[in-house]
């Protein structure tokens, strides 16, 4: 009986994999294939994972994402396109297009034919499965419920390419200690139903990279990695620089697995964690032709181009750049565009974008610009639509950017109004965000912070 449900799983799980097949065009490679498929938006080669050592203090506790969705529900996750439009059921085909019933002897011989499906292409298909659904698929059988530690589960995940949408990991004022997760894609919240890391303090995302979140505790003394969907977690050595002001944070992930970690202060004081190395060091003092105080914006998350994490800061206005691989500082003066406030970074594609909120009289507008790499001058590329505008109108609107890469979330607040949108830089496209409420609840949270990143199975803090 078990072997006969696993079997219908699995036809399931093919037939989903099919569709997306359908939808996005990824052909199916062999098992496993000797060159790496190419990457959507990096241009670096994609990496190979190496196979990650024995777990011996690793915590596992993966996600559930499962809702209790019924198939309806599955399809309905697979369906949905890069424009965040629900697409229905299958329409019904006419009586010419349906199949008769299997007899007997066909059904016999289709479970003898499913029973011979090659164990290497398990993984295969699985690797190929949108997050939500893999965990809910991981419930099958517990061989693959332990696919998250398998060593060639983690190279199929390595050579696929990245996912064109990353999620969002935001903390709510109602929730601050699991937080929620926003696929764009699906346009679904997920709430976690345990902390991401086992800590009573209160932790906020700070940057992230490869697949991993960046913690930072409330009083700015000790950061947490983590990935938030099977709750692999690391907290970080203590820094040799006590600093416990204010500092901003960048993470990068390196070529050859793992990642860095950077966090500056307005003094000039910062330090590089290397995970590699698991070790905090300081690789020089700031130049003298970068002036200090940095007035850094802590409300702009760090962006990463090129191996450089540019901060942007005021006083003057412009943008603060770093070489981590060899550790040479630069400051580019680029003057703010007038009457601007609530001003973030972004990046896409290599470039660097600034979002902001443009307010005059009583009007109000988000903006989009991009930087003039030859000029070093912001050129407005896009703004929202007028008539999201007018619900600003006469309103003292807050603004906070909570996802700064190719695909923005913005967070824009005032007394009596919470709204999120996305805003796609590639397309140009706007997306209201639904609203965020917990399972069995019809209580709205507050999104209060948050990051974007690239949800990855496989990843390890």
């Amino acid at each position: 009986m078990l072997f006969v449900e696993g079997l219908a799983m699995l036809r399931q799980l093919i037939g989903q994999v099919q569709e997306l097949l359908d939808l996005y065009g990824t052909p199916l490679p062999p098992p496993l294939p000797t060159a790496p498929l190419p990457y959507i938006f990096h241009h670096q080669p994609p990496t190979i994972l190496a196979p990650p050592p024995q777990l011996h203090n690793d915590r596992w506790c993966y996600m559930d994402l499962e809702e209790k969705a019924s198939e309806d529900d599955c399809y309905d996750l697979v369906m949905r396109g890069g424009k965040f439009k629900m697409l229905g059921p299958p329409t019904k085909r006419s009586r010419k297009e349906r199949k008769l019933p299997e007899s007997p002897s066909n059904k016999t011989m289709e479970e003898e034919i499913w029973k011979e499906f090659p164990e290497d292409l398990h993984e295969a298909v699985i690797a190929r499965l949108p997050v939500a659904a893999f965990f809910r698929f991981r419930s099958v059988c517990q061989k693959w419920n332990s696919l998250l530690t398998s060593n060639s589960f983690s190279l199929q995940c390595s050579q696929l390419p990245q996912p064109p949408q990353p999620w969002f990991y935001t903390r709510t004022h109602e929730n601050v200690n699991t937080g929620a997760m926003y696929d764009p894609v699906a346009g679904k919240w997920h709430h976690p139903t345990a902390p991401a890391i086992p800590t009573k303090m209160i932790l906020l995302p700070v940057a992230a990279a490869g697949g991993l979140v960046c913690f930072l505790d409330i009083g700015h003394r000790s950061f947490y990695v983590c990935n938030p969907l099977t709750k692999s977690f690391k907290e970080l050595k203590g820094r040799s620089v006590k600093v416990w002001s204010r500092v901003a944070v960048g993470m990068m992930s390196l070529n050859q697995s793992g990642y860095r970690i950077m966090w500056v202060g307005s003094d000039g004081e910062y330090e590089v964690y290397d995970s590699k190395t698991d070790t905090w060091t300081c690789p020089g003092n700031i130049p003298a032709s970068v002036k200090l105080p940095l007035s850094l914006n802590f409300r702009s998350q760090a962006v990463t181009v090129d191996g450089w994490m540019y901060f942007l800061r005021s006083d003057p206005d412009g943008i603060v750049g770093y070489d981590v691989a060899n550790g040479i500082w630069k400051q580019f003066t680029v003057p703010a565009p007038v009457h601007l406030s609530d001003q973030s970074l972004a990046e896409c594609g290599g470039r660097i974008m600034l979002v902001g909120l443009l307010t005059k009289n009583a009007a109000t507008c988000v903006c989009i610009w991009e930087l003039q790499k030859m000029t070093l001058l912001w050129k407005e590329v896009d703004r929202m639509p007028n008539v999201w505008c007018l619900e600003f109108y006469g309103k003292h609107i807050k603004m906070s950017c909570l996802g700064n890469r190719g695909l923005l979330m913005l967070s824009l607040r005032s007394k009596m109004m919470n709204r999120l949108v996305t805003y796609d830089v590639f397309r140009k496209e706007w997306f209201k965000v639904p609203n965020c409420v917990l399972p069995h609840s019809r209580k709205r949270q507050w999104i209060a912070c948050g990051t974007a990143f690239h949800p990855c199975l496989t990843a390890k803090a």
